[in-house]
């Protein structure tokens, strides 16, 4: 290892602010109350019609008032995705104390994830191209059809001009987002770093998974969005937007500022599988595990918690659980394991919503539980039932996709 990589990898990364648009809230304080409790926003989707589909369920974003957060001009030019993106990354930026000023704006970044994007507009604009030529597409349409309209909006809205860029990469979109700016910082290339994901419900994107059969009730049963449970039957699909704000550690006690917490280390790897399968071996899962333990410099005994993928998938679930229950076999005390999307459902996306509650759980030593968990497919410590407190040193934050790709992230507990 040389004397660059030591200076680059001993820059420690935190994580000073936290913004979230998510249907269990608008901002911090409402979804901590209402996910620490235990509370579920899984209900029948009201934005369209689902009565030509087996499923009817979905996890809203509602109440959410996007001029609180965006000046009038700059709205009307946004769709949905880039709203929630702008007004999660003020938030964050609130939390964490930053003003963007002359001075700062040009070291302020935004690393984004998205899966899909705004699959509302692409419609939108593919229906009206197709069915009337380019000449009736409203021109406002068109820059949102592109994944870095997100991003880009929210620079142009707040005023920063450091690294603007955005990842799509299957369900680990936001996970992969966070493992890059926390290079960002490491490197030196930018001070402050915004990061997280978003991806909205939309007929389109509704449909387009019932038709590749993912949607519960698969096999008949109850819809319901069932992580690590035998009676699991398919995902439930959610939207939102997480954005945590980084920093390096040396800038957040120059500032005065107390992180949340410490992001460590972080490993990416992949498995041989169909571009629209889940994997089903638990190997590649390990090897992630294994390189952001690494990267973090520490032991798999030194895991308390793991936020976990798991969405009430059939092959996910069983394959995320294996692996654990392999990882951390013959441990004295195994880390208890939560998947928060049993309460927001499944936006593929989610790491950056799963990223600031991962933070506010490390904050306030609490652990949520894994709403929809009744009957586990495996004996690890799930939580469930209700949250569970206990100090968390260091914690895991999992992401796997379809397609056989894994971003696993190593948050630590900044001592205060």
């Amino acid at each position: 290892m040389d004397k660059n990589r030591r200076t680059h990898k001993a820059t420690k990364v935190v994580v000073t602010g936290v913004g979230m648009v998510t249907p269990l809230g608008i901002g911090k304080e409402e979804f901590v109350r209402r996910l620490f409790a235990g509370e579920c926003a899984i209900d029948v989707i009201k934005a369209f019609d689902t009565s030509s589909f087996q499923s009817h369920l979905g996890a809203e974003v509602t109440d959410f008032v996007p001029r609180g957060f965006i000046s009038v001009k700059n709205l009307r030019r946004m769709d949905r995705t880039s709203s929630m993106s702008t007004a999660a990354a003020r938030l964050a930026l609130d939390d964490a104390g930053i003003y963007i000023t002359e001075g700062n704006r040009d070291r302020v970044g935004i690393i984004l994830g998205t899966s899909f994007g705004a699959t509302d507009v692409t419609v939108q604009f593919a229906g009206t191209l197709l069915a009337r030529g380019p000449a009736f597409v409203n021109p406002i349409l068109v820059p949102n059809t592109v994944m870095n309209a997100p991003a880009g909006h929210a620079s142009i809205e707040l005023g920063f001009r450091g690294v603007n860029t955005t990842v799509t990469h299957f369900a680990v979109s936001a996970e992969t987002a966070l493992a890059y700016a926390v290079e960002e910082i490491r490197r030196g290339t930018a001070d402050f770093v915004l990061t997280g994901g978003v991806d909205i419900l939309s007929k389109f994107y509704y449909e387009a998974l019932t038709r590749f059969r993912s949607l519960s009730p698969l096999d008949g049963g109850k819809e319901a969005c069932l992580p690590f449970d035998e009676d699991r039957n398919g995902i439930i699909v959610g939207e939102g937007c997480g954005i945590i704000c980084l920093e390096s550690w040396e800038s957040a006690l120059t500032r005065g500022r107390q992180p949340y917490c410490e992001i460590k280390g972080f490993g990416l790897g992949s498995s041989p599988t169909s571009p629209t399968a889940w994997p089903d071996d638990p190997a590649g899962i390990k090897q992630t595990i294994s390189r952001a333990l690494q990267n973090a410099e520490i032991k798999a005994r030194d895991i308390q918690a793991i936020y976990a993928a798991a969405n009430g998938g059939k092959v996910l679930d069983a394959v995320e659980a294996e692996a654990y229950a392999q990882v951390f076999s013959g441990l004295k005390k195994q880390p208890l394991i939560t998947s928060i999307k049993g309460a927001l459902g499944e936006s593929f996306s989610s790491g950056g919503i799963r990223a600031c509650a991962l933070a506010l759980s490390m904050e306030k030593n609490i652990v949520p539980p894994t709403v929809g968990l009744v009957k586990p497919i495996k004996s690890l410590e799930f939580v469930a039932g209700d949250k569970r407190e206990m100090r968390i040193n260091n914690a895991i934050l999992a992401g796997i996709s379809f397609g056989g790709t894994y971003v696993y992230l190593v948050f630590a507990n900044c001592d205060k």
